[in-house]
């Protein structure tokens, strides 16, 4: 399956066309996550400094990522809402020292407020990933105009209740529902490409998640992404207890995303995501040479 991003910007590895360039894809591609913040549930805040989140993301690139997505708040369960101001301090001399390198992967900003988004893609960021899916009445208007895709991510409630499992009557159905619905937002308003995220994780419990991965691919008009990475369901289910010891069971559930159609998995291990990625492709090319997969 092939898919493509539209922007106003020059994209890394992207195609020049008229007012714009145009990147595409057709294996899953891998966004690798850089947490800028002194309070990250996965890595206790030991990307919190420019120098150390830059080296970082050069090496998530070396390893094989398209994407390097930056992050200034944290949106673990029970964490505090960051002031943009701070917000900015932590993700701009990181993406400004990306875009200084040159470095060869697309660089996605992470981020909720409008005022981030636009001093982020004025910096250099080719890609706006909105946890809160264009709730900020300005993010839309900015994300036009600067002429670069969004992520909408579909959520309930602000971070500090992100963790909160909240009653869905359909979980698919609502969810798909409102993506569809932030999409037409996001084009009416002139934002070039869109991809959705279901927000795996947010505002939601584990039956919830497993049901939005069993009903991928999903029925949203774009690319779908998929970031399970070290959340917290994958932990109860396989008992890793710190989120730094659920790198295997998050490879498996995005490897399975990317059977069913996933674009881009979010990731904070690129090495092993990668890895797993290339051995599931293989051994589907072989299963597919010998007549199909064997019953389990």
């Amino acid at each position: 399956m092939t898919w493509e991003l539209h922007s106003a910007k020059r994209l890394p590895g992207g195609r020049g066309v008229d007012g714009g360039s145009v990147w595409r894809w057709n294996r899953t591609a891998v966004m690798g996550i850089v947490n800028v913040t002194p309070d990250s549930f996965s890595d206790g805040g030991r990307f919190a400094d420019a120098t150390s989140a830059v080296e970082h993301a050069g090496e998530m690139v070396a390893a094989g990522a398209a994407i390097v997505d930056v992050g200034g708040e944290s949106t673990r369960p029970g964490a505090d809402p960051v002031d943009p101001e701070v917000e900015l301090s932590r993700v701009l001399p990181v993406i400004s020292a990306l875009r200084e390198e040159s470095l060869p992967a697309l660089i996605s900003v992470d981020t909720r407020h409008a005022v981030v988004a636009e001093a982020a893609t004025a910096a250099g960021a080719h890609l706006v990933n909105d946890v809160s899916g264009l709730d900020d009445p300005d993010m839309a208007g900015v994300c036009s105009r600067a002429g670069v895709p969004v992520v909408v991510v579909h959520h309930r409630g602000i971070p500090v209740a992100l963790g909160d499992e909240p009653e869905y009557g359909d979980v698919v159905a609502e969810v798909t529902a409102w993506l569809s619905d932030r999409i037409a937002m996001a084009r009416a308003a002139g934002i070039p490409s869109v991809i959705a995220d279901p927000g795996i994780g947010f505002g939601k419990g584990q039956r919830h998640n497993l049901a939005i991965l069993a009903a991928l691919p999903l029925d949203v008009d774009g690319p779908v992404l998929i970031g399970a990475s070290r959340k917290r369901f994958v932990g109860a289910i396989t008992g890793a207890a710190a989120a730094a010891d659920r790198d295997v069971g998050s490879a498996i559930v995005h490897v399975e995303a990317a059977r069913r159609a996933a674009a881009i998995v979010r990731v904070h291990d690129v090495v092993t995501q990668i890895q797993a990625l290339r051995m599931a492709a293989a051994l589907d090319a072989a299963f597919a040479a010998a007549g199909g997969r064997p019953s389990s």
